[in-house]
């Protein structure tokens, strides 16, 4: 059966995203291949992404970097956004619990990827649909932003594994299910 993932890329004080620009201090990291590397690896796992809208607006500025294919993506949004030639996109707004049994079958025996920001997580780490969370942690403080989930609760992950992906570069993965 098909899990749902949370990847993110953070910076070491919890943020997501800069205010002024919500991609841009991501590239000063894209010589870590190792992180490029694991997110490859959970991309090519994945049956199905879901991501908000100031996620899907970083990669529409740039389409022909467009990481995911043809595997199909939610775009949670309330902006009319065009799609990008050649991907499967499907732009939708409402509760993710409505979504999320479509998003599933999308997948097939593969994992839902959710990627981008805090807010759209949120919705779906409240309603109960995330299996695991992957959290990159980049060696930098943005000092504000958009924070990996809008409200930190205290949660027992039943198991937390760390790595090192060179670079100064940590990944945390979280089993939220046990």
């Amino acid at each position: 059966m098909a899990r749902t993932v949370y990847y993110v890329a953070a910076s070491q004080d919890g943020f997501v995203a800069e205010a002024r620009d919500p991609g841009g201090w991501l590239r000063e990291f894209e010589g870590a291949r190792e992180a490029g590397a694991s997110f490859r690896g959970l991309l090519a796992a994945a049956g199905a992404l879901a991501m908000g809208a100031e996620t899907y607006r970083v990669f529409v500025a740039e389409p022909e970097s467009w990481p995911c294919g043809n595997t199909p993506v939610w775009v949670f949004t309330h902006h009319e956004f065009p799609g990008i030639s050649g991907a499967d996109i499907t732009f939708v707004r409402g509760d993710v619990a409505e979504f999320h049994p479509d998003i599933i079958h999308d997948a097939g025996d593969r994992d839902v990827l959710l990627v981008g920001g805090g807010n759209l997580a949120g919705q779906f780490m409240d309603s109960g649909l995330v299996d695991e969370m992957v959290v990159t942690v980049l060696p930098l403080s943005l000092g504000s932003g958009r924070p990996i989930l809008p409200v930190l609760q205290s949660t027992d992950p039943a198991g937390v594994e760390e790595r090192s992906l060179g670079h100064a570069v940590v990944q945390r993965q979280y089993d939220l299910r046990g």
